[in-house]
């Protein structure tokens, strides 16, 4: 007594005549148990049934109309669709729950759950799960009949939940698509959770521990995994979570939708109000204003001569980490000739023989934007440098220069014949030998037939095949000579 019922029936004479069908009416019966709201006939024998069970009762006219319904035996066939009471609670049953649930379903969180609903008698009325789509909602503001705001507290993302809603916590006596006074099962997937306050989560951290820079906001904007930070080139959320990082550093990122790609989502790929969950590991970062950074991690106690512009350095040179120095494959660089980076350039100036350092060149003082072979996009270079030995170099414009005071007669020099006039060959002659003695030295780079053949043919300035007392100019005259045509035409 006390129960809720609403079942089909079809009500027949004893001769089978139907007086009365549900059917017919195209709504089930509701009605309440022990309250004198039905015949004493049907009240005492819906007592007992099940959901699903289907009872024929038939019922004497004292149990029936009596003699205002002339003292005719009825038949009812039943089926029982549903069963509640105004004292029933929501119930809930855990399918299957994730091992490590660190959050649970609160009141005002909003939830994105699939879903299939039957009515008590298992009568399916909505399918979500094969739909692809999920239910998004606030919990416990509204949104939801009351049932369901109740049955998804304290659930897992990842768990699976049957929920059972009685009528009067559902849609009651209107309905909607359900019939009325209809009891509803869901069994329910919950698929992410996230709180309108929530800010972006920081997981499973691992720092270097050689960390010895992390990531800032602008005004210094910082160039990470190809993107910048706080410049809206990426969501706010992760905007948040690439601070502080460390290069080489992984951390697992949680992002409420809200930070994220909010009810909106983004294409085919990220659904409406989806938390998101990043596994990063951070390559490297660096800033449009970093300059190269340069650690000595050995300098010879003498360190009288060091590397400028101009000079050729064979080093040893690798990228930094791991690896063995290469001594077999040294390679050469000239500083301050657009030979090598501009970065790695800067990083070999002022070092000794012997010399080692660590250099560090930002993306801008590197190859940029585009890379290299072997070298990714924006990438941070570290080079692990030994400079083997160098040659010092000559000034731009040069080709050789004196280390001492030139002769008094430089033609005279040169003209070892005698014949005023001197050949390519005196020439190199006469180059070589003030190299050979460490009066002066030529070009690095070069060989000693490339600087003795462009030297020899810029003083043939008739291009004879051989060189004047008239021809021949220091290269230092000629520069105070064309200074000098400089000045008036000016």
């Amino acid at each position: 007594e006390g129960d809720y019922v609403r079942y089909h029936y079809n009500a027949t004479f004893i001769d089978g005549k139907t007086f009365d069908s549900s059917h017919q009416r195209g709504a089930a019966k509701v009605g309440l148990l022990g309250e004198g709201r039905l015949i004493a006939g049907i009240d005492k024998g819906l007592q007992g049934m099940c959901v699903n069970e289907r009872r024929t009762i038939t019922i004497p006219p004292h149990l029936a109309y009596g003699s205002t319904g002339a003292d005719t035996t009825l038949v009812f066939d039943i089926h029982l669709l549903d069963l509640w009471n105004k004292a029933d609670l929501v119930i809930t049953k855990t399918i299957t729950t994730p091992k490590d649930c660190k959050r649970s379903v609160m009141r005002t969180d909003f939830v994105r759950y699939h879903f299939n609903g039957t009515l008590l008698d298992g009568t399916l009325f909505r399918i979500q799960v094969n739909s692809g789509l999920t239910q998004n909602s606030l919990v416990g503001e509204g949104w939801l009949v009351k049932g369901m705001d109740e049955g998804l507290l304290g659930m897992c993302v990842g768990e699976i939940r049957n929920i059972v809603i009685p009528p009067f916590k559902a849609y009651g006596e209107k309905g909607s698509e359900i019939p009325p006074q209809a009891t509803l099962v869901y069994d329910v997937l919950l698929v992410d959770i996230h709180n309108p306050k929530d800010n972006v989560t920081i997981e499973d951290q691992v720092v270097s521990e050689s960390c010895t820079r992390r990531s800032v906001l602008p005004p210094e904007e910082q160039h990470i995994h190809n993107t910048y930070i706080g410049m809206g080139y990426v969501i706010s959320g992760m905007d948040q979570a690439l601070l502080g990082v460390c290069t080489g550093e992984r951390r697992r990122v949680i992002i409420p939708p809200h930070l994220a790609y909010g009810e909106q989502g983004a294409g085919d790929i990220i659904p409406p109000s989806a938390v998101l969950v990043f596994d990063l590991h951070i390559i490297d970062f660096h800033n449009p204003s970093d300059t190269v950074d340069i650690q000595i991690t050995y300098r010879p106690e003498v360190c009288n001569d060091t590397t400028a512009v101009n000079d050729l350095g064979p080093l040893s040179l690798q990228l930094h980490p791991g690896g063995r120095h290469d001594y077999e494959n040294l390679q050469d660089a000239v500083l301050g000739a657009d030979k090598v980076i501009d970065g790695l350039d800067e990083g070999l100036r002022g070092m000794c023989v012997g010399e080692k350092r660590l250099v560090t060149v930002p993306p801008h003082l590197g190859h940029g934007e585009k890379g290299a072979t072997g070298v990714p996009s924006s990438a941070v270079l570290v080079f692990d440098i030994e400079l083997v030995s160098f040659e010092k170099g000559v000034p731009p414009g040069y080709l050789f220069v004196w280390l001492m005071d030139t002769p008094e007669n430089l033609f005279e020099a040169l003209d070892i014949n005698k014949n005023q006039e001197v050949s390519q060959e005196e020439f190199g002659e006469f180059i070589k030998l003030q190299v050979a003695e460490g009066k002066g030295r030529i070009k690095p780079g070069l060989t000693m037939e490339q600087v003795v053949t462009d030297m020899f043919q810029n003083q043939d300035r008739n291009k004879d095949g051989v060189i004047t007392a008239n021809e021949l100019k220091l290269k230092v005259d000629e520069d105070k000579e064309r200074e000098q045509l400089r000045h008036e035409e000016l």
